[in-house]
Formats: C-alpha cells, structure tokens, sequence
C-alpha cells in the first residue's frame, strides 16, 4: 500500500512539475520577444496542448508502475511536446534561447525549493509524503533536463556552444528523444540513472534536509 500511494503522489508531483516547466519556458520566451508560444497557445496552465503520448503518459507509467508494485524504483520522469520556438525572434538571439533553456529547470528548482520548506516544517503523515514526493520529482525534472541528451536542455544549452554544422546535427537528434530515454532507462539505467539519483538527492539534502529515497 505504501509503494502504491507513493507512486500515485510521485504521479502527482510529475504533473504539477511538468506544468511547471513548460509554462516557464513559454514565459520566458514570450517574455524575451518570442510570440510563437502565446501564438499556438503554450502560455496556458491547461496541459493538454503540450501532452506527448510516449512522454507525458506512457514513459512515466512505465517507470511509475513498478515503483507501485514495490519492484523498481528509478527517478520518475516525464516531458511534454516541443513548444513552438523561434530563437531569432529573441530581442537577444545569443543569449535569450539560455535562459529560455534554463527557465523550466529553474521552475522545477523553486517548486522543489518551496516544497522543501514544507517538509522541514515536519507536517509528517500524508502531508510529509506528499511533500517529499514534490520535492524529489522536481529535483529529479530539474537534474534530468539539464543531461545532455537530445531533446532536453542540457542539449539545447550544448548546442550554443557547437559550430553551426555540429549544432543543427545535434540539434536534429532532438526527434529521437523517446529512443534516448529508453535507451536510458533500460539499457544504461545503471550508470545514468545512478548519477540523476545522486544529484536529486543532493538537491533534497539542500532543500528538504533528507534524502528524497
């Protein structure tokens, strides 16, 4: 039962975390000079524009579901549609697609943050749970975004640095994000997943003052 209710409140804090980092980026954007996402819509806290079959459902279920039934227990993920994005709209084209890059993580990392707060207030029972479980999810969003793999980004933050030839190959990887994340999840999960789960828990010792798991 506590494996069950665990998974169902980590599905929660996904959700909300999710929302939160993409309604970042479209601020951020919109905010620098970029209308593409007011103009498909993005700026809205509504999630069904921006849900991606394999990312927003079928990828957390998979890594949710043995965390329910108590049998594996890696850091829960989960992303959304690419938002419409037009970098040279940017009043800064240079600079303003890093903090476009930068702005879901940094969302993930201010819920985590107020979630944190939350827990080292000691509400404990469900509450606690619940907390934790917001504060572990985001820092996971917040770490897993910024690896550099394509379609995430970390990527898009490498790709600034790339010559322009190595950077739009780098950049036109991005279709095979759901192939990078399998391959992740389910053929590297050692390695990789080991580094995402140490650097979440960094990130709750900081915020929260416990590890997340």
């Amino acid at each position: 039962m506590d494996s069950l209710l665990t998974a169902t409140y980590l599905a929660a804090a996904l959700a909300v975390g999710l929302i939160s980092h993409e309604h970042a980026h479209a601020r951020a954007a919109d905010g620098l000079g970029d209308a593409s996402p007011r103009r498909w819509g993005w700026l809205t806290l509504n999630p069904s524009r921006k849900v991606d079959p394999f990312g927003t459902v079928i990828l957390p279920l998979l890594i949710l579901v043995p965390w329910a039934a108590g049998v594996w227990f890696v850091p829960p993920f989960a992303y959304a549609k690419p938002m419409p994005f037009e970098p040279r709209s940017l009043r800064d084209p240079h600079r303003g697609p890093i903090w476009v890059a930068m702005a879901g993580p940094l969302a993930n990392l201010a819920l985590a943050a107020a979630a944190g707060l939350a827990v080292r207030a000691g509400p404990g029972g469900q509450i606690g749970i619940a907390a934790l479980a917001l504060v572990y999810a985001n820092a996971v969003l917040c770490v897993f975004n910024l690896l550099p793999v394509p379609g995430l980004d970390g990527a898009r933050l490498l790709a600034r640095a790339l010559p322009p030839r190595a950077r739009e190959t780098f950049t036109n990887l991005e279709h095979y994000l759901p192939l990078f994340l399998l391959l992740v999840y389910f053929l590297f999960a050692g390695p990789l997943l080991g580094v995402v789960q140490g650097l979440a828990n960094v990130v709750c010792r900081a915020l929260a003052g416990i590890d997340c798991v």
